[in-house]
Order: C-alpha cells, then structure tokens, then sequence
C-alpha cells in the first residue's frame, strides 16, 4: 500500500503525549526498528529491544511515554501510553485510504430473493447470494461470491469478506466483521450409531453472533442441534478454529488459530485461548481463564486455576514443574541404573 504522511499529519492523527525531536521526511514506510530507513516509521513494543532505537534509521518512532532517549538529527520521537495501539491507528488510516469501503450498490450479477429485505446504504457485490426472508440491515457490506440463507439477519455495518456463507437462519449483529471462507451456520457433527450405521441426526438451531465480533478466514461454527451456537459481543476469533454445535463463547474472549472447542461446553467472558488448544466438549470454562498454546482440554477443576498449560493442561505452575522435572529423566534413569548394580554387588557379598 503506497501512503505519505508529514510529521505535522501524524501527529494531527495519533496525538502523541509528548513530541521529541523533528524530522523533515514524509512518511511513506513502516517497518521494524533494524530495517527501518530515512522515510519510515518502526515502534517500540517490547523493552528488550531499547537498543535498536539507539541503531534505527527510522525518521519516525512511536515509543512508551517516559522513556528518556534522544532522537538523532532530522528524527522525531512520538510517545504514548501504548505505542503499538497507536502503529494501529495509523494502519487503519492507511487501510481506509487505500482500501475504502465499497460504495453502496447492488452488483448486477447477484442473486437476491425477492422475499429478502435490503437496508439502506448497503452494498452487494458480484455473485452473492441472498435466500427468501432474509434480512439486510443499513450500511452492510457484503462482496463477492458470498452466501447468505434463508431467513439470515444480518445487523447494521456489518462486513461479509468475499466467500462467506452464512447459512440458514443464522444471525449476524452489528459491525461483525466475517474474513473471506468464513461458514457460520455449517451443519454440527451429529451421529447415533444404529445396528452398526451411522445415522444422521438433523442440526435443527442455529448460529448467533452477537456485537462486534470478528471471525477470522476459513472459520467454521457449527448450527446447534437445537437452540443456539453463539458468540459472545467483542470476542475476536483468529483464522482456522472450528467451534462445534451449541458451543457458547462469552464476551470479550480472544481465540487463536487451529483451536477446536467441542459441542456443548461453555466458555466464559474474556478467555484468552492460544492457538492449536483443544477444549473436550460438555466443559465449563469460567471468567477471566487463559490457556496456552497446543494445550489439551479435556477437564476443568477451580482448583486448576486461571492460567492453563499442557496435554493434558493443568495450572501453570504443576505444568512448568513438569516440563522441568521431565528434563531431568535422562539423568534419573542413570542414577537408577547405577543404583541396581551397586545394589547386585552387596547381594552378591
């Protein structure tokens, strides 16, 4: 993406709490702190690496309000509360100046019921779908090749990224934002084995997202087998993470990539789970509770905690005693060993 801001813009936009230095480049590039040249701008998010702002070539770098450092000749330092907030600031300007919201508009090549209801302002790109009874409300955006089902809602400003399907029934709130293959609604994995066959039980509920919420590309969230899967106002879902049938998300929550959550089990407001977690189904995970990476779900007791890790996870500190001690069994089984054949000499005496 090609931009140019002049230091006056910058700080016009992000509105720094102090201004060190000045530099007369216009901003055209962003980059880290090492790579940065004459024209670019790089932040400082983590303390460890202090040292690179000393080296960088950035003319402009965001960094933590009270840190003392002195900007080079023709360099400027801008200082925030959160440095890394304020990068993004920028980053949604340039986003919303290279890549503006598509004007509101009816492709001609899409397919709308004449059942379905269309809000005001809305834009409908090519080759999208809307099935009978669905309802689209103000400022939506839906582009290219996206599906949307029977009796779908879809609430006001909305985002539907190309290669959505939102299937029947399902509801969609305010400001969602869905990334392109995104399925919401997709049928949940229900079988009863019948004298040795595998008989499919209909997924009659449905898929609720509430306000706010963002779903990332190549998501699934399976339809209920009765009642409702849902996802709770705020909560940010990565790309890649599978939520099966009635699986109910809280607010606020944060979910990386490759998750998978199993049928039934309820997570609570502001989890934070990393990415490959896989959560048992039928659970109960509390407020506030964080789960490490490739950690294994398949139980939940208070008296595990709030910081989960492992395979199977357990509180933070029995798994961080465990990878320790597990480095050490090497050496046990010698110690073992030579314990035996001491052991084989005094019975032999």
């Amino acid at each position: 993406m090609k931009f140019s801001y002049k230091l006056g813009e910058l700080i016009d936009l992000l509105v720094p709490k102090k201004v060190v230095g000045h530099t007369s480049f216009s901003i055209s590039s962003i980059e880290s702190l090492t790579k940065t040249k004459r024209g670019g701008i790089s932040f400082l998010g983590n303390p460890k690496y202090k040292k690179d702002v000393e080296i960088s070539q950035a003319s402009v770098i965001l960094l933590p309000a009270g840190l003392d450092l002195t900007p080079k000749e023709d360099q400027c330092f801008l200082l925030f509360d959160n440095p890394s907030f304020a990068l993004g600031k920028l980053c949604r300007d340039i986003e919303r100046k290279c890549c503006p919201r598509p004007s509101g508009g009816i492709h001609p090549k899409a397919i709308i019921n004449a059942t379905a209801s269309i809000g005001q302002n809305v834009s409908i790109g090519p080759h999208v779908v809307i099935e009978t009874n669905a309802t689209i409300a103000d400022n939506v955006v839906i582009m290219a090749g996206c599906y949307i089902g029977h009796g779908v809602k879809i609430g006001d400003n909305s985002v539907l990224h190309p290669s959505v399907r939102v299937m029947n029934f399902c509801e969609i709130g305010s400001r969602v934002t869905l990334y392109s293959g995104a399925v919401i609604g997709s049928d949940g994995f229900g079988y009863e084995t019948v004298d040795g066959v595998h008989e499919k039980i209909p997924q009659i509920g449905n898929v609720i997202i509430e306000d706010d919420v963002s779903i990332g590309a190549n998501t699934t969230i399976d339809r209920a087998r009765f009642g409702h899967t849902k996802v709770g106002k705020g909560t940010k879902i990565d790309n890649l993470v599978q939520l099966g049938h009635n699986v109910i998300i809280g607010n606020g929550c944060l979910i990386v990539a490759q998750t998978g959550i199993a049928g039934s089990t309820t997570i609570g407001d502001y989890v934070v789970i990393g990415g490959q977690v896989g959560i048992a189904g039928h659970l109960n995970i509390p407020n506030g509770v964080m789960i490490a990476g490739k950690s294994s779900v398949p139980n939940y007791k208070p008296k595990m905690g709030k910081i989960l890790r492992g395979n199977p996870a357990t509180s933070i500190n029995d798994a961080n005693l465990f990878y320790v001690l597990r480095s050490r069994i090497p050496n046990l089984f010698d110690r073992v060993l030579k314990l035996e054949e001491s052991l084989r000499e005094l019975l032999s005496k």
